[in-house]
């Protein structure tokens, strides 16, 4: 199952292991079982604290392994394979049962310790999911430090009939005790506060009475956390908030254009954003959106107001908030968010295997979604609302040359048709013909482009007529003291070199103005 070069490094993180790891499996003679068998006894065969020992029983999925202290019942369980993305996932399950710390901060992990149960999680996940490894990850922890929390991480692809049954149609999708608790990435802290949330008043509190900042990010992509690193380097006092640091980043498959790093993951490239920041003093507020920028005086601090009530305060302001998946706006799309319509083919694409599903839009994001769909569903039809594609000759080529894709032309979008439950068709106009169709679909994948996150600011700093905040050259804005970066701006090229160099830009900036006033 594991190749000599993973096997290497399973060897040398293995080494950590503080006490005996059992790996507790329920097993048959399928071929996921059989996978699963060579996976665990591959694993075993790295370290003398691992062993290996097959149970049955009437109430476990099969194929399912716990893995746990030998002598106890309890620990982290997964149903299928965990490789792909969630390989991670289950060695950091073997480090946390054997003893090795978290990397959290102690006091979250002690609330987590504190959490009242019994709580019953379980997590459906699918192996190509850049989302999914947060949530399991953290659930995973929590049932290792809490006897009252119990955590089952579900491989969707091994266990068909049950994601049918329970008709999950977006990854990762979380149950708690047999209800439905949250769908898409969640941090630990995150989970944790919404099972504790009597800290939030305490918490509210403690943002309020921080001092005023000399900078203030607001956002956490590449160029906010840019902006901060810039910043903090200059010894100012430096805040960032970010409702995901990382931002679009975290959505992001391979990443090959960053100069000297040839290729890279999203997540990996976020996780290397949030550590460069965190080696710094930069007051980071994670999980929390902006909601208003304000300044009473123009001599006075700039206030900005949270999603949870807190205000902050700073000399300057540095608004990198991003974009978001632009949504189509027609009947039915929120009705069926999560439950056949979604944006990340990556993630929920295994969902649909063997069906058929649509896309709408033809630029490079549409296309290379199209291109991964048709490689897993039964049939791909691409809608796309002008005459020709957008999308890179390249990627056309490629496209064209799948036998089941099917690409329709001056093809708008009106409706997403369902059954109350679950989509069950699109419904499109030919706008040449003036004629209305319907297209029987399972999943429909909306790829038209990006909105920029400044509804927000929209009251107090000039827009463009698409929403994007008019900078300068150096990345200052209509209001003195606030600064603009990256795909929230009118900087042509959305890409990540670019937002980071407008990150460095407006810190810059930031700090040249605190200095001459």
């Amino acid at each position: 199952m594991l190749d000599a070069n993973l096997t290497a490094k399973l060897t040398t993180y293995l080494q950590r292991l503080r006490e005996p790891v059992e790996l507790v499996a329920t097993l048959d003679e399928g071929p996921t079982s059989e996978r699963t068998r060579g996976l665990l006894e591959d694993i075993a065969a790295v370290s003398d604290k691992l062993t290996v020992r097959e149970v049955h029983g009437p109430n476990l999925r099969t194929p399912s392994f716990l893995v746990t202290t030998p002598g106890e019942d309890s620990g982290v369980r997964f149903a299928g394979v965990p490789l792909g993305h969630e390989f991670t996932s289950l060695v950091l399950a073997l480090l946390h049962v054997g003893g090795h710390p978290a990397k959290e901060d102690s006091a979250l992990l002690e609330r987590v310790r504190t959490l009242p149960g019994p709580l019953h999680f379980e997590t459906y996940f699918s192996l190509t999911c850049r989302n999914c490894p947060a949530v399991v990850q953290a659930l995973n922890l929590m049932s290792v430090l809490n006897p009252a929390v119990t955590h089952t991480a579900i491989e969707g692809g091994a266990f068909a009939s049950e994601v049918a049954d329970r008709e999950v149609l977006s990854v990762p999708t979380v149950y708690l005790n047999g209800e439905l608790f949250g769908r898409g990435r969640m941090d630990l802290a995150e989970i944790v506060q919404r099972l504790d949330g009597g800290a939030s008043d305490q918490n509210v509190e403690a943002m309020n009475d921080k001092a005023t900042f000399d900078v203030l990010v607001v956002g956490g992509g590449p160029a906010g956390a840019t902006a901060a690193i810039y910043a903090a380097r200059k010894g100012i006092r430096t805040g960032l908030v970010a409702e995901r640091v990382g931002g679009q980043v975290l959505d992001t498959a391979g990443i090959e254009n960053f100069p000297t790093v040839p290729h890279t993951e999203g997540t990996q490239f976020a996780g290397a954003l949030e550590q460069h920041i965190r080696s710094y003093e930069i007051d980071v507020i994670p999980r929390r959106r902006a909601t208003k920028l304000h300044r009473s005086i123009s001599e006075s601090p700039i206030e900005v107001s949270l999603d949870n009530g807190a205000v902050l305060r700073s000399r300057t302001v540095i608004v990198a908030a991003g974009a978001r998946w632009r949504d189509l706006g027609v009947p039915g799309e929120q009705e069926y968010r999560n439950k056949g319509v979604t944006h990340c083919p990556h993630c929920d694409g295994p969902l649909f295997t063997d069906k058929p599903v649509a896309v709408v839009g033809g630029g490079n994001s549409g296309v290379e979604a199209a291109i991964d769909l048709a490689g897993i569903t039964s049939r791909v039809t691409l809608l796309e609302f002008g005459p020709v594609l957008q999308a890179d000759e390249v990627l056309q080529r490629k496209l064209h040359s799948l036998d089941n894709v099917t690409v329709l032309h001056e093809a708008e979008t009106t409706e997403v048709l369902g059954d109350g439950v679950k989509v069950s068709a699109v419904r499109y106009t030919d706008r040449c013909a003036e004629t209305s169709h319907e297209l029987p679909v399972s999943g429909v994948f909306i790829q038209v482009g990006l909105l920029p996150n400044t509804e927000w600011v929209s009251q107090v700093v000039d827009l463009t007529s698409h929403g994007e905040i008019l900078i300068d050259a150096c990345g200052r804005t209509s209001l003195g003291g606030v600064f603009a970066a990256g795909d929230c701006t009118c900087t042509p090229y959305k890409q990540i070199v670019a937002a980071a160099g407008d990150g460095a830009k407006a810190a810059l900036s930031a700090f040249d103005h605190l200095i001459r006033s």
